[in-house]
């Protein structure tokens, strides 16, 4: 009788739901992370450009439901209408869009360190709890980094940071896109 492992079965499953494209998106965002490594500033207003998009794009979408519902009430034009006016402040005042998400990103980290912190507490003494505290530590240090420097060095951070993020999904990606590829399982190596 042949015994079958469930949890290979469960990764097995995993991987393919990722689809064929992994591989090439991971290698997609690992190529743009880096320009945003080499680039921080441009990343920096990419990012914006990105979140003014969305802002416009959703104030666009809210404000054809209401035209179609209920255009005559004015209560119902305030959500889209803020939508559209806060992506177009941010695409005409980038820096201070900048600044603001680049404090948001630290307030984050300081959140996802207390996180780390408490699963770390929470996992002590299993396997892995170390580097739980170690990546609440290293959130600390990165939060710390953006408060001192805040506002001036805001470009240069948003724009590192988000560029290092994308080359680590990317990597990510590569080694499921790659384990699909072979057949095999994404914890080879």
């Amino acid at each position: 009788m042949v015994k079958i492992d469930p949890q290979a079965n469960l990764l097995q499953q995993q991987i393919k739901s990722f689809g064929s494209h992994t591989l090439t998106m991971g290698i997609l965002l690992v190529l743009l992370g880096t320009v945003g490594v080499i680039v921080p500033g441009l990343m920096s207003y990419a990012t914006v450009g990105m979140f003014a998009g969305l802002l416009l794009f959703g104030g666009a979408v809210w404000a054809y439901h209401t035209w179609q519902s209920n255009p005559g009430n004015f209560m119902d034009w305030l959500k889209p209408l803020l939508l559209l006016v806060t992506g177009v402040l941010m695409l005409i005042f980038p820096q201070p869009t900048i600044a603001s998400l680049t404090l948001l990103l630290s307030a984050y980290l300081l959140m996802d360190a207390y996180g780390s912190f408490g699963l770390a507490h929470s996992r002590y003494p299993d396997k892995g709890w170390g580097w739980m505290v170690f990546n609440g530590i290293m959130d600390i240090a990165l939060a710390v980094l953006f408060f001192v420097g805040w506002p001036q060095t805001s470009l240069m951070l948003l724009g590192l940071f988000v560029g290092i993020s994308l080359v680590f999904d990317g990597w990510a990606l590569i080694v499921i896109g790659w384990a699909m590829r072979k057949g095999g399982d994404a914890d080879s190596k």
